[in-house]
C-alpha cells in the first residue's frame, strides 16, 4: 500500500497538507519530526531539499515546498 502513495496525487496532497499543518503548530523542528513519526512519516534532508517519506519503509511521498521560517 505504501507504494501507491507515491502514485496518487490526491493522497500525496493530503499527506503534504498534514505535514505542513503539523509544521505550523510545532514549536521546533525536533517536535515537528516527532509528531510526524506518530503519523507514520519522516522528513529526510537532502541536497535537493526536504523529502517526506513513509515509515518504516522510507518510500518517498514528495518534496516539501521551500518555506522560510522566521
Amino acid at each position: 500500500m505504501s507504494v501507491m502513495i507515491n502514485k496518487d496525487p490526491f493522497i500525496t496532497a493530503q499527506v503534504m497538507d498534514l505535514v505542513l499543518r503539523e509544521r505550523a503548530v510545532a514549536l521546533s523542528n525536533r517536535e515537528w519530526k516527532h509528531r510526524l513519526a506518530g503519523y507514520g512519516y519522516a522528513i529526510r534532508d537532502t541536497d535537493r531539499g526536504q523529502i517526506v517519506e513513509t515509515l518504516p519503509h522510507h518510500v518517498e511521498v514528495g518534496f516539501l515546498p521551500v518555506e522560510s521560517r522566521a
